[in-house]
C-alpha cells in the first residue's frame, strides 16, 4: 500500500511539473511575438546552456538517427593517425590538425592560432587568376590552403606568424576601446612562394545549426539579395555561386566565412581533405598531389563512406543553443535597439526551413539565425584581399549570431570575425565597415547605457 501511495505522489508531481511547462510554452507562443521566440533553432532548440551547449543533438530523430548521430559525434572527437590504420587512418602527409574537435573546441571556435594541436586557424591561398570552375586559382606546389603540420620525414609547406598592434577607439561620449589588429607572415615555407599571393586567416567556425541553414529554400536567401542597391539602404547583399565537386555543379553558396561552400557535404569533405589530410569519396586525391611530398600509397587511406556520411548527419543535426534573457529588461530593450541602429539589415532574425522529409527537426521549421547568408562589402578594414569565387576581398557573408552568448561559457573565451581578431561582441561590432559603416557609426552614437543594452541582447542569442 505505502509503494501504491509513493507512485501515486511521483505520477501527481511528474504531471504537475509537465502541466507547468506546457502553460510555461503555452504563455511564450501566446505573447506578442505570437510564437515561442526561445526556439532559435525551431524543433532543433536545445535548452542546455552549460558547456555542452553546441554538442546536443536535435529532437525529434528516429532510433537509427539517433545511432548515427552518436557514431557522428564519436568520429569529430576521434583522432586520425597516418598510415593504414583499421578506422582512423589516413592523416597527412601534410594536414592542419589530427581531429575536428582540435579545431572546432566543443563544437565551437577555438583559439586564433597556428600549428599547435589545439589551434583552430588556418589559411587560405591563392594567386592572381581563377581556376576551372571560377574558384581562387592555388599556387603551385602550395593550393588553396597552407599545411603547416606533417607526417614523420614529410615537410610541412610553411609555418605562420601572427602579431597585433593595438589600435584605440574613442566614442563620442569620451569611453574607449582598444582593437587588436593582427598582421600575418608565411615562415619558413618548403619552396619558395611567389611574389604577390595571396593569403587569408580563418577561424573554424561554431557547428550547430547547420542542417537548418542548409534547409533554407534558395529562393528565401535570393529574396533578400539587393546586389545593385535598389532600395537604396546602403546594404546591397549579394548570393556566392560556388562549384559542387560531388553534384558537378555551380551552386549557391551557403557556408564558410565568404559563403564558398554549397553544403555540408562538401563541407565535411574538404574539411577531411585539406584539413586532415584524409581523402574520401567526395575528394580522393591527396591535397599534396603534384607536390614534393606527395604519397600515391597514402592516397590510399581513404575515409570509409559511412563514416564521412556520419559525420555529415552529425552537423546536419546538431541543434540550437535557445534564446535566453527574457526575465532580463535590459535585453529586450536591447533586442529593440539592434533592430533601431539597423543591424537587422543584414542579421536577418526569423526565416523558415524547407521541407525536409527524412529529418524531422529540420523540416519546415521557424528559425531565428540572424544572418541571411549573403555577401556583404564590410571595408577595407577586414578585407583579406582574396577573391573567392564571386566574393571580392571586401565581401564577407554574414555571420550567424545564434548561441554566440555562449561562447565563453562553452570554450572559455571569446573570439570573433573571420580570423578571431575581436575579443568580445564590442570589438567585432567596432570591426564593421563598408555596407555596416552605418550601423557602427549608430551604436557608437548610442549612450554607453544603451550601448551596454544591445551587447546584453546579444549575450542573450
Amino acid at each position: 500500500m505505502k509503494k501504491l501511495w509513493v507512485l501515486l505522489v511521483i505520477v501527481v508531481l511528474v504531471f504537475t511539473f509537465s502541466m507547468c511547462h506546457k502553460a510555461d510554452n503555452e504563455a511564450f507562443e501566446n505573447s506578442q511575438y505570437g510564437y515561442d521566440p526561445r526556439l532559435s533553432g525551431g524543433m532543433a532548440t536545445t535548452f542546455d546552456n552549460g558547456k555542452d551547449a553546441f554538442g546536443q543533438g536535435a529532437d525529434g530523430l528516429s532510433a537509427r538517427q539517433q545511432e548515427i548521430f552518436g557514431k557522428g559525434d564519436n568520429l569529430f572527437s576521434q583522432t586520425f593517425v597516418s598510415g593504414h590504420a583499421y578506422i582512423y587512418g589516413g592523416l597527412g602527409p601534410i594536414y592542419v590538425n589530427t581531429s575536428c574537435g582540435n579545431c572546432h573546441h566543443n563544437e565551437a571556435k577555438g583559439t586564433p592560432t597556428v600549428g599547435g594541436s589545439n589551434s583552430s586557424l588556418l589559411v587560405r591561398l591563392s594567386i592572381l587568376g581563377e581556376d576551372g570552375f571560377g574558384g581562387p586559382l592555388g599556387i603551385p606546389g602550395f593550393g588553396t590552403q597552407l599545411q603547416n603540420r606533417a607526417v614523420t620525414n614529410v615537410q610541412p609547406e610553411g609555418g605562420v606568424s601572427i602579431n597585433y598592434k593595438d589600435s584605440v577607439v574613442n566614442y563620442p561620449d569620451g569611453s574607449t576601446i582598444t582593437l587588436h589588429i593582427p598582421s600575418y607572415a608565411i615562415t619558413n615555407p618548403y619552396m619558395s612562394l611567389p611574389a604577390n599571393y595571396m593569403f587569408s586567416a580563418r577561424m573554424a567556425p561554431m557547428t550547430f545549426g547547420l542542417g537548418l541553414l542548409e534547409n533554407i529554400p534558395e529562393a528565401t536567401i535570393l529574396q533578400r539579395a539587393d546586389p545593385n542597391d535598389a532600395d537604396g539602404d546602403g546594404i546591397s547583399g549579394r548570393a556566392n555561386y560556388v562549384y559542387d565537386p560531388y553534384s558537378k555543379k555551380t551552386s549557391i553558396g551557403r557556408f564558410g566565412w565568404k559563403a564558398n561552400v554549397p553544403n555540408l557535404l562538401v563541407q565535411v569533405a574538404s574539411a577531411a581533405q585539406q584539413d586532415m589530410g584524409v581523402t574520401n569519396y567526395v575528394f580522393p586525391q591527396e591535397s599534396s598531389y603534384g607536390q614534393t611530398q606527395y604519397s600515391a600509397a597514402a592516397n590510399d587511406d581513404k575515409m570509409v563512406d559511412s563514416l564521412l556520411n556520419y559525420l555529415v548527419f552529425y552537423t546536419q543535426t546538431l541543434a540550437v543553443p535557445a534564446r535566453r534573457g527574457f526575465d532580463d529588461s535590459a535585453a529586450l530593450q536591447g533586442a529593440t535597439i539592434f533592430t533601431q541602429i539597423k543591424c537587422t539589415s543584414c542579421h536577418i532574425e526569423t526565416v523558415q526551413t524547407g521541407t525536409n522529409v527524412t529529418i524531422a527537426p529540420l523540416n519546415n521549421q521557424r528559425i531565428h539565425p540572424y544572418t541571411d547568408l549573403l555577401l556583404h562589402d564590410m571595408g577595407s578594414a577586414l578585407s583579406d584581399n582574396r577573391p573567392d569565387y564571386l566574393a571580392s576581398g571586401n565581401e564577407w557573408r554574414t555571420a550567424p549570431l545564434w548561441g554566440i552568448g555562449l561562447l565563453g561559457i562553452v570554450n572559455g573565451s571569446t573570439y570573433y570575425l573571420h580570423d578571431g581578431r575581436a575579443r568580445s561582441a564590442e570589438e567585432a561590432i567596432l570591426w564593421h565597415g563598408g555596407e555596416a559603416a552605418n550601423a557602427k557609426s549608430n551604436f557608437m552614437n548610442l549612450s554607453a547605457q544603451d550601448r551596454n543594452k544591445l551587447l546584453k541582447f546579444i549575450a542573450s542569442l
